[in-house]
């Protein structure tokens, strides 16, 4: 038996203020450079390209969140500073979520969904 990833949710949840999925998911395609491959007013569907998993999926949902999100994405890129400043840029915020001095930054997307800029790879 075999399985293969095909992606990642991100429900967009806000009871008071509903989110948008299409423009949450549009901001990451042009943060990440990938490609749409499904959109509609309930989902919007990103990948590298067309046909190669994994993708993100934002899906809008009608209950609110109640705990802290137990998943986050990580990106390791070739110069972290620039990526931070170019994702900043982008509307992306640093945040402080109790990481300390660390190799990674943790920021947040316009949604406020958590995600680290790594450090360099270890040789």
């Amino acid at each position: 038996m075999t399985l293969e990833w095909e992606q990642v949710i991100v429900h967009s949840v806000d009871p008071v203020d509903p989110v948008d999925p299409v423009a949450l998911g549009q901001w990451w395609a042009e943060a990440l450079g990938w490609v749409v491959v499904h959109s509609s007013d309930e989902e919007f569907e990103i990948r590298p390209e067309p046909d190669r998993l994994p993708g993100l999926d934002f899906v809008r949902i009608a209950e609110s969140k109640k705990v802290k999100s137990r998943l986050h994405l990580d990106f390791r890129p070739d110069d972290q500073a620039a990526e931070v400043a170019r994702l900043g840029a982008h509307g992306a915020k640093r945040v402080d979520i109790g990481q300390g001095d660390q190799s990674w930054v943790v920021m947040a997307d316009p949604e406020g969904n958590e995600f680290c800029v790594l450090g360099q790879r270890r040789q």
